[in-house]
């Protein structure tokens, strides 16, 4: 879909933009298009009480029911209160690794369906066509599936067989592009697009809606098929954050962190090792985090026998640590990688190993896992041009590693600077950086409406949603609030003998399919 900028005002108005086109704004996309939850009439929940709730109106869908007392007495691994809710109506016991059918049955009805557009940078799907195409997913592969797509169907389709039930990123990136065409939802995307700004403007009436700008790409037509930008114009009433949080790679802000060796992805640890200028004879590469990304830096590294320090700023027992978290029986590589962190920590009393010099056959205290060494508790204080890391314990005691690459993978923070002071007046705390783990957008948690910006919602990984299994939630309550407000608009509306100002067709709005 091909977007066109408008200098001046529009009356072409649209109910709701969504600012991302990962799983988050795709589900809610497939919310909005008129796909409907019902309970199914043999549907039964495992929950006794969530199921005597749901017969308690059963001719009405779930989009027309009070989800603050559906959420009340469910209970899920998750602290928003409507993802943990639908959740347990899509994946019932998903907790437990039952694959329990839901109660739930979809019914496309397009009366209800809300003109929206679907904003994305690249095609649907999100950042997972960024990921690393061979690891396999965290989530199990039904915990990735979107409403009305079986992921299992879809990759039987396919020919593929799910490993451990459980796909890769490649493969969860395509499902989500095939879900898009499967539902046909695709006018409503455009992708390609870049946003640059997000403002509230006001209307003659005394209302005001919101003004997206931003760039497309497109291709020019010639004969060198050269990709232009161009800038677009389109109006909402109501704005959907769901950019997700990988866009900016948090940083340590130490000395010599731009050093052209220290990298902050890893995607530049696959391209060093695919161009050949990192291999078994290199130097240690340094790998600074303790996270699922920092384990499949340590886990590609040692395929390759390419050495490896390993620096994280947590003890290897510390509950937190997501390791700690995860059956050993599912997740075997990072059972693997845990162990390594724990049975081949760098001790205070003994001097540095320099692991380059290190052979396989070695018979000292690093023999289970030969080419690599963990530094629990220690944080990076510089980087130094000759190649050297300096290391810092608890004690403040200093260890200087010479290494060819370090890998900082502590995270990373997502980019609204469409917005003004980058969304940090939406955030729980609005003086620090908005974080999924530490700082994430204040919103309702029913409706997932900004708490101090009407109008504007947050979902998936901007309000502490890392999981595809619980961000469809927020689909679900912004569906529900919005399809709210529209009934209360319309009702208005009629007692008023009056009509709309507003055209919310999506084909008048400077769209073109």
């Amino acid at each position: 879909m091909e977007l066109y900028n408008k200098d001046t005002f529009s009356e072409d108005i649209l109910p709701v933009v969504i600012v991302g086109n990962g799983p988050s704004g795709i589900c809610l996309s497939y919310l909005l298009s008129g796909y409907t939850p019902y309970l199914s009439p043999d549907g039964v929940h495992p929950n006794p009480i969530l199921h005597n709730k749901l017969t308690e109106n059963p001719h009405l869908s779930l989009l027309d029911q009070d989800l603050e007392y559906l959420c009340e007495g469910v209970e899920g691994r998750s602290s928003n209160p409507v993802a943990v809710l639908f959740d347990a109506l899509l994946l019932p016991d998903g907790d437990f690794g039952v694959d329990c059918a839901s109660p739930l049955i979809w019914r496309h009805e397009p009366e209800r369906a809300t003109p929206h557009l679907v904003l994305g940078k690249g095609p649907p799907g999100g950042a997972w066509h960024a990921m690393e195409g061979s690891m396999l997913t965290l989530s199990l592969a039904n915990w990735m599936e979107l409403p009305g797509l079986k992921l299992k169907d879809w990759m039987r389709d396919k020919r593929r067989n799910l490993r451990n039930d459980r796909a890769t990123p490649a493969e969860i990136a395509s499902y989500y592009q095939h879900y898009v065409t499967q539902m046909g939802l695709e006018r409503s995307f455009a992708c390609g697009t870049t946003v640059t700004s997000v403002s509230r403007v006001s209307l003659e009436s005394d209302c005001s809606v919101w003004k997206i700008q931003g760039l497309q790409r497109r291709a020019n037509g010639g004969e060198e098929k050269e990709v232009i930008e161009v800038p677009f114009t389109v109006y909402a009433e109501n704005v959907v954050l769901a950019t997700g949080t990988h866009d900016i790679p948090a940083r340590l802000g130490v000395e010599g962190e731009n050093l052209s060796f220290v990298c902050h992805s890893f995607w530049e640890l696959e391209a060093a090792i695919s161009s050949g200028r990192l291999d078994g004879a290199s130097e240690p590469v340094l790998v600074v985090g303790a996270g699922l990304t920092a384990a499949d830096a340590v886990l590609a590294a040692h395929h390759l026998n390419t050495p490896v320090y390993h620096a994280f700023r947590r003890p290897v027992t510390d509950p937190a640590l997501i390791f700690n978290q995860l059956p050993k029986l599912l997740y075997p590589e990072y059972h693997k990688v845990h162990q390594m962190m724990s049975q081949q920590q760098h001790k205070l009393s003994e001097t540095v190993v320099n692991l380059s010099n290190q052979p396989a056959e070695s018979t000292n205290s690093y023999t289970c896992y030969p080419g690599y060494l963990s530094y629990p508790k220690h944080r990076v204080v510089a980087f130094r041009p000759d190649g050297k890391c300096v290391l810092e314990d608890e004690e403040g005691l200093q260890t200087v590693l010479q290494v060819s690459m370090a890998l900082i993978l502590i995270g990373a923070h997502p980019n609204l600077s469409f917005l003004p002071e980058h969304g940090r007046p939406l955030a729980l705390d609005s003086k620090e950086s908005i974080s999924c783990r530490r700082n994430p957008l204040d919103v309702d948690p029913y409706t997932y409406e900004s708490v101090k910006e009407p109008g504007m919602y947050a979902m998936g990984p901007l309000v502490g949603e890392n999981f595809v299994r619980f961000l469809k939630g927020g689909a679900l309550a912004i569906a529900c609030d919005i399809a709210r407000k529209r009934s209360t608009k319309r009702q208005s509306a009629t007692e008023n003998g009056t009509t709309s100002s507003l055209n919310i067709q999506l084909t008048n709005c400077t769209l073109e399919a």
